[in-house]
């Protein structure tokens, strides 16, 4: 258990540290860059995924704590920790870097703009590794599905 909690740990602080970071040079004014596909300029949104729940205001981030607690019990209450560590981090350290931003800067710190071909929605590092982590966790759990299949 102790190897599973310090995999967590360092993928869940490595992310929050590496996105802190990175939005600092936004929210500083350090950084800007604009090409045909890619705008890399600060942007806050306050709402979640494609700015959806904005009207909730302040109300959200306390909404998105109370969350973020009760899915960290879940996975460790459901040992899935033991069995996702590394993703686990990914995603629970995506969540708590964006909570941060919320609490500190009044909305998450955005600042990837795609608009190559058609306009996605801005987004940052933390929710780049909160994907990462869902795409890890998918497809570990395929291969396992597999290999149990074949063997049976």
């Amino acid at each position: 258990m102790i190897r599973y909690m310090t995999v967590f740990l360092l993928a869940t602080v490595g992310t929050i540290i590496i996105d802190q970071n990175i939005k600092s040079l936004f929210v500083d004014g350090l950084y800007h860059l604009e090409t045909s596909c890619i705008d890399l300029e600060l942007h806050y949104n306050r709402g979640v995924a494609f700015s959806m729940f904005s009207f909730l205001g302040d109300y959200l981030k306390w909404i998105q704590l109370a969350l973020i607690i009760a899915i960290i019990g879940f996975v460790i209450y459901e040992k899935y920790i033991e069995k996702y560590p590394f993703a686990i981090g990914l995603i629970i350290g995506g969540a708590i870097s964006n909570l941060y931003d919320r609490f500190i800067q009044n909305g998450v710190v955005d600042y990837v703009a795609w608009h190559c071909g058609f306009n996605f929605a801005v987004f940052n590092y933390a929710d780049v590794m909160i994907d990462l982590g869902v795409a890890i966790i998918l497809i570990t759990s395929i291969y396992h599905n597999k290999k149990v299949f074949r063997s049976e």
